[in-house]
């Protein structure tokens, strides 16, 4: 809910800072005292388009500073991260800031992060909503009116059920067109899948066998420097005697007095020994080694023949050699698909059909429901209409059957809030009611009735009074307070019924000093605010007769 609100130089306000709290909230003050300055500050605040004529005569910059409290709901913890916003702030608090200089350059913050007034925007459209003040009222917008009613009906858990349909169908359709198309593709291009994959058939191409037949290459092609120096290899090893044979003969003459050298041998036998033992071991790996080496000319040109077949196929087709294999499989595959006359596309197409009558069913319940809580929320809407001095007009809900090119994630429905004002004409958009009271009586209406559908922290309502007294305004205060009990309300009001009706009592004054007029805030207090209220009352001329009717109206609101 909005706990503070702290404007500086705002058209007639010089320094202004307003706490808030909980329960409904009204704001009085006579014609042309500022309560509108008020809302032009919180609307600057909340991401509304900023007009320069809001900057105070004589001021360089105008801001707006509102701090919520409780207010990092999941809606905008998810909107915070989606832009990088750290939550931050005390607890759950959320610091909205705008600043707007003589030159008409405004700049948005978020718990003093600097953000774009679209975000500013979104958040303000989530934390508050505002009634008869600013142009953009969410209840007018038909694109939440949906929602709305699946939220008044308790249909929440069924239009997921509708989504997740949908998504189903959505991707059996998609996968029978896919196969569809590489189907058609492939029959297009039978001719060449067919040469294509016998010819990978044949030369059947292994992984990894590129490099080895390159490494093979090098070896035959290299084949006669490399058997020379393994020969010369051979004859130093066993020119004279032998390197071996000479190890050992030399190793044998220590072992004879070895025992007579007190250990001071041991060193040189065991070095020796191991000499002659890997020598043995090199002559034996060089002959095997020779053995080996395959120097027939035919040989090479066989691994040539093979290594350039490789690369050629891989060239012709657009892959690396080792991905040969694989590409040939997927020819494999593509054929074998040709081969199978289309009977996956058959299967896929049953599947579509499947999910197509899950969905038409699944969405089809959510239409009779939808139709079933439309005549419960027309109901319970009309109901408060008379007492709002609205019972000429009239209020439906119109759920509509779409085209099937028009079906979606939300079913299979248009819904609209429809209204005529008066009898005999016409139901049209909610939004062709005429403007000022009569329009924020009827939204305060559609609230009380979509309180926890659509359940707004803060809620404020601008002349909602507009035009009524007596009885009608009384109504229209014990609504308000009605919704107060679950959310924070804030009104700005003329009529002393509703007045009488809040928790808290702000009064707008303007005060007119030697060069200028500026508007200030007094939080009444009980004496005070009956006061005020008599003044409602009565008039420029406040009389005993007004105070024993406020305290009345108090002793009734309270």
């Amino acid at each position: 809910m909005l706990r503070s609100l702290s404007i500086r130089d705002v058209v007639l306000i010089d320094r202004l800072e307003l706490d808030f709290q909980s329960g409904l909230g009204v704001l009085t003050g006579e014609t042309g005292s500022g309560k509108s300055i008020l809302l032009d500050g919180l609307g600057l605040a909340l991401g509304v388009r900023a007009e320069v004529r809001l900057v105070r005569h004589g001021a360089a910059q105008a801001s707006v500073t509102a701090e919520f409290e409780d207010a990092l709901s999941p809606p905008v913890r998810e909107l915070l991260a989606e832009h990088g916003i750290d939550g931050g702030g005390d607890g759950d608090a959320l610091l909205l800031r705008r600043t707007l200089t003589d030159d008409g350059r405004s700049r948005a913050f978020v718990n003093d992060q600097p953000v774009s007034v679209s975000l500013l925007r979104q958040l303000g459209e989530i934390l508050v909503e505002v009634h008869g003040q600013f142009e953009s009222q969410r209840l007018l917008n038909p694109s939440t009116h949906r929602g709305l009613l699946d939220a008044f009906g308790e249909l929440t858990a069924l239009s997921s059920s509708v989504a997740a349909a949908w998504e189903t169908w959505r991707g059996a359709l998609q996968a029978r067109e896919s196969a569809e198309a590489e189907l058609e593709k492939a029959r297009r291009d039978e001719d060449y899948l067919r040469h294509a994959a016998d010819e990978l058939a044949k030369l059947n191409p292994q992984q990894g066998e590129e490099k080895e037949l390159a490494a093979r290459r090098t070896v035959l092609m290299h084949g006669e420097k490399l058997m020379e120096a393994m020969n010369q290899a051979s004859d130093e090893l066993t020119s004279g005697r032998g390197v071996e044979i000479t190890l050992r003969g030399a190793l044998h003459c220590l072992e004879r007095v070895a025992d007579k050298a007190e250990g001071r041998l041991d060193g040189p036998i065991a070095a020796l020994a191991r000499a002659a033992s890997e020598a043995a071991d090199g002559a034996a790996l060089l002959d095997k080694a020779g053995g080996d080496l395959d120097l027939d000319a035919d040989s090479l040109e066989s691994v040539e023949e093979r290594l350039f077949a490789l690369r050629a196929l891989a060239r012709k087709h657009g892959v690396a050699c080792d991905s040969l294999p694989t590409y040939g499989q997927d020819l494999t595959a593509q054929v074998a698909a040709l081969e199978d006359g289309g009977a996956n596309v058959e299967r896929l197409r049953g599947e579509e059909t499947r999910t197509r009558a899950s969905y038409v069913e699944t969405a089809g319940a959510l239409s009779e429901a939808r139709k079933k809580a439309a005549e419960r929320l027309d109901l319970a809407l009309t109901g408060e209409l008379e007492p709002l001095k609205l019972d000429k007009a009239s209020f439906a809900t119109a759920v509509e059957a779409l085209a099937e090119d028009s079906w979606g994630a939300s079913g299979m429905d248009r819904i609209a809030f429809q209204v005529a004002t008066n009898p005999g004409a016409p139901l049209g958009p909610l939004k062709t009611i005429a403007s000022g009271g009569e329009l924020a009586r009827f939204m305060l209406a559609l609230k009380v009735v979509l309180a926890q559908a659509d359940p707004t922290p803060t809620i404020i309502f601008d002349e909602v009074d507009s035009g009524v007294g007596g009885a009608v305004a009384d109504a229209v205060g014990e609504r308000l307070a009605r919704l107060a009990g679950d959310f924070q309300v804030l009104v700005v009001t003329h009529s002393p019924q509703v007045a009488a009706r809040g928790a808290h009592h702000m009064q707008v004054s303007k005060d007119s000093a030697e060069t200028q007029a500026l508007t200030s805030v007094d939080i009444l207090g009980e004496d005070a605010r009956k006061e005020e209220i008599a003044r409602m009352l009565a008039g420029a001329s406040v009389t005993e007769e007004a105070r024993a009717a406020a305290k009345s109206l108090l002793r009734g609101g309270g």
